[in-house]
């Protein structure tokens, strides 16, 4: 397994389930400034309604259920994606469970910062850290 370091700009990935979709755009509008200066990736209809919502230039992967987690669980395991910012429903069962398990699983094995809250990302966001590389 060969882990690289964390480049100064990030790939960052932004996944939400659909109930909380809102909360992460609004999490992105509030940092829209700060993001502009990384990469972003996301799984279908997140990374489409972000880039349109906020005209920061998002890749969009299949949507989740579609094949989506695992296309970001591949990025990772090919180091195009290093910072994973996934707003889950953990109040609503996913019929894709499997695939979100195994993405969280890549994302340890990989040792990627992962966010799953607001608080989280905002102090993952506003690290130090974000603004240099990260040797791991």
């Amino acid at each position: 397994m060969n882990i690289k370091n964390i480049g100064e700009q990030k790939h960052i990935a932004l996944i939400a389930h659909d109930n909380r979709k809102n909360d992460l755009l609004k999490w992105v509008k509030k940092h829209t400034s700060l993001l502009s200066r990384h990469f972003l990736c996301g799984t279908g209809t997140t990374a489409k309604m972000i880039a349109t919502e906020t005209l920061l230039p998002v890749r969009a992967y299949e949507s989740g259920p579609l094949g989506g987690d695992q296309q970001i669980s591949a990025a990772i395991v090919d180091g195009k994606v290093d910072f994973m910012v996934f707003f889950w429903d953990p109040l609503t069962s996913q019929p894709h469970d499997p695939d979100v398990k195994a993405l969280l699983r890549i994302a340890v094995l990989y040792d990627i910062p992962v966010a799953m809250n607001v608080s989280t990302a905002d102090f993952l966001l506003k690290s130090s850290m974000m603004e240099k590389e990260y040797i791991r």
